[in-house]
């Protein structure tokens, strides 16, 4: 019997009517990522970033190019305010530029530092290997199954996404 399970026991005594099964799939989805969040801690800690932060730098070195600081915010879906706090951390840090566009004052434009692409270099795989491990114990086939449910369930719940 994993947590989850004592979980909903421990529920069904307290509110037998409640239907908790739903909470195999959420609670154990959010139990996941946050042992996969826990997992990237040390390394991140390490470089002084935060998960946000990485994001960021993960976003650009995605896009291959610089991009405006809206289209940073809209890939890593953050809150604007969080995105400038992150730039302006990051620009300090040493580990992204940021220019003001020459024919619209308005327009921020983010760009890796030479650092910054080769933090992200390092630490991108470093979380791909938190998950290859977090999912060692099943087959190609069922990892490949379990990454198309939850993609169903992701577009219920985030319709812009897809």
């Amino acid at each position: 019997m994993d947590y989850i399970e004592r979980v909903r026991e421990q529920w069904a005594e307290r509110l037998p009517g409640v239907d908790t099964s739903p909470a195999e799939v959420g609670a154990r989805v959010r139990r996941v990522a946050g042992l996969l969040e826990e997992a990237m801690a040390e390394d991140l800690a390490a470089r002084d970033l935060s998960r946000g932060e990485l994001d960021v730098l993960t976003a650009l070195r995605r896009a291959g190019r610089p991009l405006r600081a809206g289209e940073v915010t809209t890939m890593t879906g953050a809150p604007g305010a969080s995105m400038t706090k992150r730039l302006a951390r990051l620009e300090r840090a040493g580990l992204v530029e940021r220019t003001v566009l020459e024919r619209d004052r308005r327009g921020v434009v983010v760009a890796l530092t030479a650092r910054g692409e080769e933090l992200a270099d390092e630490l991108f795989p470093r979380q791909v290997e938190h998950e290859r491990a977090a999912a060692a114990d099943l087959s190609d086939g069922e990892r490949a199954e379990l990454a198309r449910l939850l993609a169903v369930v992701l577009r219920r719940l985030d319709p812009r996404d897809y």
